[in-house]
């Protein structure tokens, strides 16, 4: 197993010790999705893909506030929002599912890392 180092805010990394199983799963897909970009054979998407953005947004080493202030694109809202409708009409196929259940993860971690943010806000000294 390969160590790598990144560097975020104290508040961020003990939201992580909590939950390591989540952040192993993120960067392994962010890297399969790289390797994906790099193989010729794979059509390019149009949308940015939501672990992306994320993934993007958090090597940036964002403050607190923008950690709090932190929006998915109207692109990903837009597929969210269409696959929480099929969902609703119960039309989603075994790919779209899964896609979801992503998404959902992701604004679950995305949801505590806002909250941890913002306790890490209130607490600091003024």
């Amino acid at each position: 197993m390969t160590t790598i180092t990144l560097e975020v805010p104290d508040d961020l990394a003990a939201q992580f010790k909590r939950a390591p199983q989540k952040m192993t799963s993120l960067l392994r897909e962010a890297a399969t999705a790289a390797q994906q970009k790099r193989n010729k054979h794979t059509k390019p998407k149009t949308i940015k893909p939501l672990y992306q953005e994320l993934i993007d947004f958090l090597s940036s080493s964002p403050s607190l506030e923008q950690i709090v202030q932190f929006k998915i694109s109207d692109a990903a809202q837009e597929r969210l929002e269409a696959l929480l409708d099929k969902n609703r009409e119960e039309q989603l196929a075994d790919t779209e599912e899964i896609e979801l259940d992503k998404y959902l993860q992701y604004r679950h971690a995305l949801i505590l890392l806002k909250a941890s943010a913002r306790r890490a806000i209130a607490v600091r000294p003024q």
